[in-house]
């Protein structure tokens, strides 16, 4: 699935930043993908020139066959844009919403955006939500190794947009462990079974 965080989180709507987009070349294939387009990414800024015009249009290939006789297809894209951070970046923040092009049975969400808006999705080009400060729950596709109560995380050096556990007075940190635990399955199937970590994101 395209989510590393849970349901449970408590953030201000005035520290989530709606002005970039992923880069196009991160965005995940599907819904059901799990990659750099999934939601509890953690990005950087990539692409910040504010002198450029907000949309820039374009014959897009997610647009299907753009090449009929007189007709001008363009697909619009915000110019600035974030991509999956890594150990040495300036953190932006973490993305609320995953960036992907079709939904589970391949259908483009270009033509449901009511799916899409159900699913907690934006399409390729958009504005993808980036909280810069709150607490989240990572599920254990958002971190790699274990997490400690108290300790720190820090962008990790191996994997872009994940986090990795460093001490509580590292330089590098950019938010604190306050709790741990794990989800069981029991008789339903859950499709985030397994451990995670509540973090405060302070930038």
């Amino acid at each position: 699935m395209s989510l590393r965080i849970l349901p449970f989180r408590q953030y201000d709507e005035n520290d989530v930043i709606n002005l970039f987009a992923l880069d196009g070349a991160y965005a995940n294939e599907s819904t059901t993908d799990s990659s750099y387009g999934d939601a509890g990414v953690f990005v950087k800024v990539s692409a910040g020139n504010f002198d450029q015009d907000p949309i820039a249009y374009s014959s897009d290939s997610y647009l299907g066959k753009t090449d009929y006789p007189f007709v001008n297809a363009q697909y619009p894209s915000v110019q600035l844009e974030c991509q999956p951070a890594i150990s040495g970046d300036t953190t932006l923040g973490l993305t609320l919403r995953q960036t992907a092009k079709t939904d589970e049975n391949g259908e483009k969400l270009l033509y449901h955006p009511v799916k899409a808006e159900e699913l907690g999705c934006v399409l390729p080009g958009q504005a993808v939500p980036v909280a810069t400060r709150g607490v989240f729950t990572l599920a254990d596709e958002a971190y790699s190794g274990a997490l400690s109560v108290g300790g720190g995380v820090a962008l990790s050096a191996l994997e872009s947009g994940k986090v990795v556990a460093c001490a509580a007075s590292s330089a590098d940190k950019i938010g604190t462990v306050i709790g741990t635990g794990s989800r069981s399955s029991g008789t339903v199937t859950d499709g985030w079974e397994g451990d995670y970590a509540v973090i405060a994101l302070g930038l």
